[in-house]
């Protein structure tokens, strides 16, 4: 019997026990292909310089408390950071995941007004269907209904706007390019509703990831949030968790879009698996408020700049940036996007495949035509998890796409190292999968 507490209390899940490359394999030797692990793996589970780094690393000095010492991977990890960083990111905050970095970002915005005097700025906007991790802070700014409804009591005060979704959203007679604006200038309504000098931050993903199923901006939405967010004096909060480092085909996915946020959270694909880290960048305007005022950010994590992890991280960094493998990913991308397109552009029940680089979302509908989803009391996603596991595909179905209930996708987001045979092994055991769970046409 094992003493572990486990995601969910009935799933009797098999032992990993290897990787190799774009696979995990179990203790019975079985192989599955990795194309949903969160978007974590972008290097693969055998990636030799990486794990050599962490070796060496530990060997040198495992652990270091940053409220002591500072160590050298972190600070060549943050050098390589900001040198890479969109516009005038200068900071490095280093952490242990994704929840922390995002709960980081809402206190540092806070505090940062408090450093300039205007302590009255102290309400963070969001986005319906967004996910910005699980800690309260973190859960409160996502829209994720589902995660959220049974700690609704517990959450902080947080309004949200609607989210760039132009396949349920735009209308039949409005552009790609007046529907962003449309649904971007909600941002602008929703500030002056709470009164713009208690605003202190607009918080969103550059593409959505798990609740929405790799939904991107249409061009010239982020544009018009930036202009709102000046105009007002409001940071923009980027969460790159799941669809940075290099995801979606850049370093940084904002840059697909020409703007840089105030703040900016990166996790996963930082560290790509090898050990636990996410981090929060920040201006060197927010940081000097600090500097220059109380000189301490009231906040910390005991595992901060964590030796080993920055060192992983470093090298993870140098793998993506030395063998251009954000390119890789947007090149191998555009091949996934068109193996998905030829295998269930047509099926009756895919209503969208969507996302860019190695971050795609497939949308199951139970109609194509009226895009009507799925009774939630089907199961969809769950099932198709379940029967894709069992094909050896590793992907990530989720349910409550449209509102937190109803709504099905399978995001999928591959290592970048992926070969084209295992893109089309990725589609068969995924069709196999279909086959099994989704009504025939």
């Amino acid at each position: 019997m094992s003493h572990v507490f486990p995601r969910h209390t009935k799933a009797t899940l098999p032992t990993a026990t290897g990787g190799d490359g774009c696979y995990l394999i179990d203790s019975d030797g079985k192989r599955y292909l990795d194309c949903g692990d969160a978007a974590v793996s972008c290097l693969g589970h055998s990636d030799q310089a990486v794990i050599a780094a962490v070796q060496e690393q530990v060997a040198k000095i495992a652990f270091a408390h940053s409220g002591f010492m500072t160590s050298e991977p972190a600070e060549q990890l943050a050098d390589l950071l900001i040198q890479h960083a969109p516009g005038d990111l200068d900071r490095v905050y280093f952490v242990s995941g994704g929840s922390e970095a995002t709960e980081s970002a809402i206190k540092l915005a806070r505090q940062y007004y408090l450093e300039i005097g205007q302590p009255e700025r102290r309400h963070v906007i969001a986005r319906k269907q967004s996910y910005h991790g699980n800690t309260l802070g973190a859960l409160s700014a996502g829209g994720n209904e589902w995660r959220r409804a049974q700690f609704a009591p517990l959450l902080v005060e947080m309004s949200h706007i609607a989210p760039c979704y132009e396949y349920t959203g735009r209308a039949d007679d409005e552009s790609s390019f007046d529907y962003g604006q449309r649904v971007a200038n909600e941002l602008e309504t929703e500030i002056l509703r709470v009164g713009p000098e208690a605003v202190m931050a607009f918080m969103s993903e550059p593409v959505v990831g798990a609740t929405l199923g790799a939904v991107t901006a249409v061009e010239g939405y982020y544009k018009r949030i930036r202009e709102i967010c000046d105009q007002y004096g409001v940071l923009l909060i980027l969460d790159e968790v799941m669809c940075g480092m290099g995801r979606t085909g850049h370093l940084f996915a904002c840059d697909h879009d020409g703007i840089a946020p105030d703040i900016l959270c990166i996790a996963k694909g930082l560290g790509a698996g090898y050990q636990p880290i996410g981090a929060m960048l920040c201006t060197d305007k927010i940081y000097s408020a600090i500097e220059t005022g109380s000189g301490f950010f009231q906040h910390g994590h005991t595992y901060l700049g964590h030796p080993v992890a920055t060192a992983a991280a470093l090298a993870v960094v140098q793998e993506l940036i030395g063998r251009d493998l954000p390119a890789r990913a947007q090149t191998m991308g555009e091949k996934l996007q068109s193996a998905l397109e030829a295998a269930f552009g047509q099926h009756a029940h895919v209503g969208d495949i969507r996302g860019r680089g190695l971050f795609r979302g497939i949308e199951i509908v139970e109609d194509r035509d009226s895009k009507k989803p799925f009774d939630p009391a089907l199961g969809i996603a769950g099932k198709l998890k379940k029967a894709a596991f069992e094909e050896g595909l590793i992907c990530y179905p989720m349910a409550g796409t449209r509102d937190g209930r109803h709504g099905d996708h399978v995001l999928l987001a591959p290592p970048f190292i992926i070969e084209e045979t295992q893109i089309d092994e990725l589609v068969v055991k995924l069709a196999s999968a279909m086959v099994k769970v989704l009504p025939a046409p």
